[in-house]
């Protein structure tokens, strides 16, 4: 118990750590965007280009197959983390939190020191004319800041290198530098007069957090048995009593520091609260009292199973092996149709113009192909007809085409043979086309479904 104890007063609080975490959050928020392999982006959702960057590799509209199952792997991942850490992503890296914290302890508390770290149940006088200025000042500090979050929000779905030059621009590009002006103003309001009232009242994670508990969660929880009870329900309305001194199992000191330093505003000491976000405030406070009188704290980050039960927290259990599984299947997945990346896109539409017949009854049919190179150099190519011989190709020549360009061609597909003698309606004949990289013909290579439509017997000429 001793060395428990020592270990409680003498370890960092989480409220530091939380610090790091947060420090480390926004480095990869920032950093990331700027971050390309080969030309491609870690991770870029571009709808002006139409293209998904994930890892370095540019994937078109066309192979947007892997959205749902990139949004499988956010949400099972985060519920996965609930399963086993409790609301740990609210706490420790989700953006509200950590926005808030840099308002209201950074800002507000270190810098201007209108509010005490420890304390944040209470509002300063803003009748003051002081503390007035002040915190006009802390909106403009925090607006300034809003921008860059806006413009780094941004940059996920418009890159980095296209965004500033954009700015050089803005009569051009009013809507973007709107819609980062937008997303700033709501963030200035969000944080600052809305508060911990977006996750208690507007966040739907809170709603679903108790469906994912289990006895084995890791949550911030108060001892009943060494705190004891010290409130009783009366008419649906939590009454706390005085501390009974001759109670020997009652060790809470009735000094509420883990009420007032909770920034959602809960008493922990009533059980698990879906407004808990799990950020450990009240754990550090705890620690610090009784850690004055050599006991260890009443709150802690540990498990139902732990502080009931006394028994220790299962981490391999059901419904972690689940979640596991669930995400390796996804991500092996995700591999797997990334490994199958198309190296070039191709779209066959067929023209207005059914078919033409020429001289000496030659038929022909119009085609237009859309050719985009999806990979990161130039290429040339070229097309076969590979299941008609009597079918050619006509009016088309190797061409280049540069990374990430689109080049559209009109393509005659012509047959001097009689390929049918219906008399009576014209006869739709499915001819596969080979479109492939001449330099690189067993790597960049496509197959496409034409239809060629020949005439009924009476159009020929006899």
């Amino acid at each position: 118990m001793e060395a428990q104890i020592e270990e409680e007063i003498n370890s960092s609080p989480y409220r530091i750590k939380r610090y790091y975490a947060y420090i480390l959050a926004t480095i990869v928020s920032l950093v990331v965007p700027f971050i390309t392999i080969n030309g491609n982006h870690i991770f870029l959702l571009s709808f002006d280009k139409k293209q998904l960057h994930l890892m370095g590799v540019a994937f078109d509209m066309q192979e947007l197959y892997l959205m749902p199952f990139l949004l499988m792997l956010l949400f099972l991942g985060i519920f996965a983390v609930t399963a086993i850490g409790g609301r740990a992503w609210c706490g420790w890296t989700c953006p509200q939190t950590i926005f808030r914290v840099v308002y209201r302890d950074l800002i507000e508390s270190k810098l201007l020191g209108l509010r005490r770290i420890k304390n944040k149940q209470k509002e300063p006088d803003w009748k003051k004319p002081e503390n007035a200025s002040k915190r006009v000042i802390a909106i403009i500090i925090w607006s300034l800041l809003s921008i860059i979050a806006a413009a780094d929000f941004m940059w996920y779905f418009v890159p980095p290198e296209d965004f500033f030059a954009y700015l050089q621009n803005p009569a051009e590009h009013w809507f973007l530098i709107g819609f980062v002006l937008i997303i700033a103003a709501f963030l200035v309001y969000d944080v600052v007069f809305m508060k911990e009232n977006f996750c208690v009242y507007i966040c739907p994670y809170s709603r679903v957090q108790s469906v994912l508990y289990d006895d084995d969660t890791y949550q911030a929880i108060y001892s009943t048995k060494r705190g004891g009870h010290i409130y009783n329900e009366q008419k649906d309305k939590i009454v706390f009593k005085q501390k009974d001194l001759t109670d020997p199992n009652n060790e809470c000191t009735a000094c509420e520091s883990c009420v007032t330093v909770c920034p959602t505003h809960i008493d922990i000491r009533k059980g698990l609260q879906l407004e808990c976000i799990n950020c450990l405030e009240c754990v550090d406070a705890c620690t610090t009292v009784m850690g004055k009188l050599g006991k260890p704290s009443l709150v802690q980050w540990t498990s139902t199973r732990d502080i009931e039960k006394g028994k220790p927290t299962k981490i391999v259990r059901k419904s972690t092996i689940m979640y596991t599984v669930a995400l390796i299947v996804i991500i092996g997945v995700l591999f797997v149709m990334g490994g199958e990346k198309e190296h070039m896109l191709l779209n066959v539409n067929k023209t207005t113009q059914l078919y033409k017949i020429k001289e000496g009854n030659v038929v022909s049919n119009n085609f237009l192909f859309l050719f985009q190179n999806t990979d990161s150099k130039t290429h040339t190519y070229n097309l076969e007809v590979i299941d008609h011989p009597d079918i050619k190709i006509e009016r088309f020549s190797p061409f280049k085409l540069s990374p990430k360009k689109m080049a559209k061609k009109v393509v005659i597909l012509q047959t001097e043979k009689i390929l049918v003698t219906n008399a009576t309606k014209d006869t739709p004949i499915t001819v596969t086309i080979r479109a492939y990289a001449v330099d690189e013909p067993e790597k960049i290579s496509v197959l496409r479904k034409a239809v060629f439509i020949y005439p009924r017997a009476d159009k020929l000429n006899k």
